[in-house]
């Protein structure tokens, strides 16, 4: 299904390619997302962990310009929805529960039955949708990392 906001293209939903790699800043900048482009998101490490996971990178466009995107990776044992963004002007049109469901599409097809997002305490829209896509929160888990850096 191609469906786009009033006014907007046709919108297609498919798998992001390596040169279109350089565009998820400025989907992220667009989109309110933080990210760490001079670490974990530098324009290198996204197109090595593309080469490991293409499939993983998902991605909207209207014609040539990319106006949504996700990243589906897994650890194994259960799927993790990274970096899900929708440009502004595309909001409110359904494209973000239709972001989550490639992505759990990829995972199902990767034998995956579990499937997690970690969001933001202050990122109220963000658990909104995905408690209406069928997600539960759990209150009982808490999250711990170790960063060797701010932009680790």
């Amino acid at each position: 299904m191609n469906e786009a906001p009033a006014g907007h293209m046709p919108l297609v939903i498919r798998t992001i390619r390596i040169d279109e790699i350089k565009d998820l800043h400025s989907l992220w900048h667009a989109a309110g997302l933080e990210y760490r482009p001079k670490g974990r998101d530098s324009r290198e490490k996204l197109q090595n962990e593309w080469m490991a996971n293409a499939d993983g990178f998902i991605g909207a466009f209207a014609a040539d310009r990319m106006v949504g995107c996700v990243i589906a990776t897994d650890d194994g044992r259960r799927g993790w929805i990274n970096r899900l963004a929708v440009h502004p002007e595309y909001r409110r049109g359904g494209l973000a529960g239709r972001l989550i469901a490639a992505a759990e599409r990829e995972f199902h097809r990767r034998g995956l039955r579990v499937i997690a997002a970690l969001i933001d305490r202050e990122n109220v829209s963000s658990q909104v949708l995905f408690e209406k896509n069928g997600y539960r929160f759990h209150k009982d888990i808490l999250y711990y990392s170790k960063r060797e850096s701010d932009d680790a």
